[in-house]
């Protein structure tokens, strides 16, 4: 490559406009962005309901919630990572098994809810043993069985959005799930408090909102599947055979996908049952402090989403230096937007707690946020680690390396962070900085990890497709682009 050709390419002008640039990452990442945007407002806007309903169930959402979402993470990772399948397809010209994977993939969407009826049943057992305050306990239980009995509708969701996502069509899946998030939100707050004759159901009501606009939403993507402009040409209809290899490859390279996810948001669970032995305004700071970050954070996942999907369709086309290109664009996109927000934290955390105190009761949560204050401190510190680890661990499950980060991440969260915050808590009267110090500490490990990960590039030679050496007739894959990682960066 010469100078002038290489500097264009480093160049902000080079950039934007190069293949696989932050044009083209932003103008798939964007409605994800705003999806998984208007997502996290909806969250942060029912903490608040729960917050001005009482502090316990406040204290009572976040480690009910996230053990909820753990017990179905593993069925939605493993769903949704139809969307490499449909990527990779996509950009191989292989129309034809589009729609048969996201068929596999709703096939295990509707058995995993099946299953997931009966793992509700754990809930007593599981949070009597976290130690955590009766009173939150009771709270925890009902929030975390109406979640699980209802969490097919959402793994539902995630298998038959990948038809969209992994052919770039993100505006769609936007505009349905700003809908869910808007549902969701005025179902919570009429159910909560009990507006217009409603029954005041507190956390109860929280939950039952979730899981009605999260089926309205299952059932919007799946009457687009069916019914939409593109079901003729894919052949949506004829692609429902269940397939036992292509449903068996899906599982192969999903279920590493999904168990990742659920072991990543086991430890995370862990950790908050544990910090909840240091007491109600441990947990309660922590809580508004994952909140907040939530709020920064669950954003960015849309533009892992589109990092994987460009780098799947990269990888379909014959084109791994635009799949590293792609990941480099995401990166600088990503870790530039966590910076500013690492700033606000150090220096105007309390901007970001004021909405949970707005109606509270204000002897009660001026303590939680002082705290989570400080919290927020560490959040700053770590906030850049997670966009690499977002944005790396993307581009490799785009290839189809899931193996691999499902290891390290168990491997670290619990060796670095469970582990030693158990040690911590045990008793009751650890450090909660002790134990935010492992937290951060394992973010920070994981970023290293990922990162040697990409640049070793063993990334660059794996599909999860079953022709990928075979060329698709009638598609003729554009010219390599002669770039290396480094020359990316």
């Amino acid at each position: 490559m010469s100078p002038e050709h290489r500097h264009d390419i480093l160049s902000f002008r080079g950039r934007w406009a190069a293949a696989s640039g932050y044009r083209e990452v932003l103008a798939l990442a964007g409605p994800l962005i705003l999806s998984t945007s208007t997502m996290t407002v909806q969250q942060f806007i029912n903490r608040i309901f729960i917050a001005w309903y009482s502090s316990e169930a406040l204290a009572a959402s976040l480690p009910a919630g996230t053990l909820a979402f753990t017990m179905l993470c593993f069925f939605i990772g493993a769903a949704s990572y139809a969307n490499t399948f449909v990527a990779q397809y996509h950009g191989a010209g292989q129309r034809d098994r589009i729609a048969a994977a996201v068929w596999q993939a709703i096939y295990l969407a509707v058995g995993a809810g099946l299953l997931a009826i009966p793992l509700s049943l754990l809930g007593p057992a599981i949070f009597r043993l976290s130690g955590h305050e009766p009173g939150v306990v009771a709270l925890e239980v009902t929030y975390f069985r109406i979640l699980v009995c209802g969490g097919g509708f959402g793994i539902l969701s995630s298998a038959v959005s990948t038809f969209f996502t992994g052919r770039g069509r993100t505006r769609t899946v936007m505009a349905v799930n700003v809908g869910v998030a808007v549902v969701n939100v005025v179902l919570d707050y009429l159910l909560i408090f009990g507006v217009y004759g409603l029954p005041r159901l507190g956390i109860a009501g929280a939950a039952w909102g979730s899981v009605i606009s999260s089926a309205l939403g299952a059932v919007a993507f799946f009457g687009l599947f069916l019914a939409g402009r593109d079901r003729h040409e894919y052949g949506v209809w004829a692609g429902r055979r269940f397939d036992r290899e292509l449903f068996t490859r899906l599982l192969r390279f999903g279920a590493p996908s999904g168990l990742h996810f659920m072991l990543d948001l086991l430890a995370w669970s862990l950790f908050i049952i544990f910090v909840g032995r240091l007491g109600v305004r441990e947990l309660g700071a922590t809580n508004l402090a994952f909140q907040v970050n939530a709020l920064v954070f669950v954003p960015m996942i849309g533009m892992s989403i589109a990092t994987a999907t460009l780098v799947g369709q990269r990888l379909g086309e014959g084109q791994p230096d635009l799949a590293a290109r792609t990941t480099w664009s995401a990166f600088h996109l990503t870790v530039g937007y966590m910076a500013i927000f690492a700033v606000l934290y150090l220096v105007v955390p309390h901007v970001f707690l004021a909405p949970f105190g707005a109606r509270a009761n204000p002897a009660e949560f001026a303590p939680l946020a002082d705290m989570a204050a400080i919290m927020l401190i560490f959040v700053g510190v770590y906030s850049l680690c997670d966009g690499v680890n977002l944005i790396f661990s993307a581009a490799l499950k785009g290839a189809g390396d899931t193996l691999f980060p499902m290891l390290v991440s168990a491997g670290l969260s619990f060796g670095v962070m469970v582990l030693p915050t158990w040690l911590i808590c045990r008793d009751g009267r650890g450090s909660v900085w002790w134990a935010w110090g492992s937290l951060t500490l394992f973010i920070v490990g994981l970023a290293v990890a990922f990162l040697l990960r990409f640049l070793q590039g063993k990334w660059r030679t794996m599909r999860v497709t079953e022709s990928f050496h075979a060329p698709v007739s009638g598609v003729t894959p554009p010219p390599e682009v002669p770039l290396t990682d480094g020359e990316v960066i």
